[in-house]
């Protein structure tokens, strides 16, 4: 049913995946899927923001992030189960829309976590906009 799985993380808010990779790894075995773990980082580019920042700041950053990232699969995802690392940046449910397209994943599996208001505590602004806007199946692990 599943070929290729999504899961977007936050390699700084442990809860953005505590929850969802059980859930991910679960599915990638069932199915016999890979994952593609996912990171989004801001856009640095963009001139007005890109100005406070050195030249090389977003390679420097792609570069952190890709070890990071690297690290988190090495310590958090099982042997078994083949993984992708994926960083793109954008506005991260923008971002997570636009690289499960392009991937052609299944299926997207993601953490709700951020609790700042009623309406993130429900189900959380990014996760809430990857519904709204995706025509690729969302799974919500809370």
């Amino acid at each position: 049913m599943y070929h290729k799985i999504l899961m977007p993380v936050d390699l700084n808010e442990e809860s953005s995946w505590k929850k969802a990779l059980p859930t991910a790894v679960t599915l990638c075995r069932t199915f016999g899927a890979s994952l593609h773990v996912l990171t989004v980082l801001p856009d640095y580019r963009m001139p007005l923001v890109g100005s406070f920042f050195p030249k090389d700041f977003a390679k420097k950053a792609h570069q952190a992030v890709s070890e990071a990232q690297r690290q988190f699969i090495q310590e958090h995802v099982p042997d078994d189960i083949k993984v992708q690392s994926v960083i793109v940046d954008g506005s991260p449910w923008e971002a997570i829309i636009k690289a499960a397209k392009k991937l052609e994943v299944d299926l997207i599996v993601m953490a709700s976590h951020n609790k700042r208001k009623f309406a993130d505590y429900v189900l959380g602004p990014n996760a809430e906009h990857v519904v709204h806007h995706s025509k690729i199946s969302v799974m919500i692990v809370r």
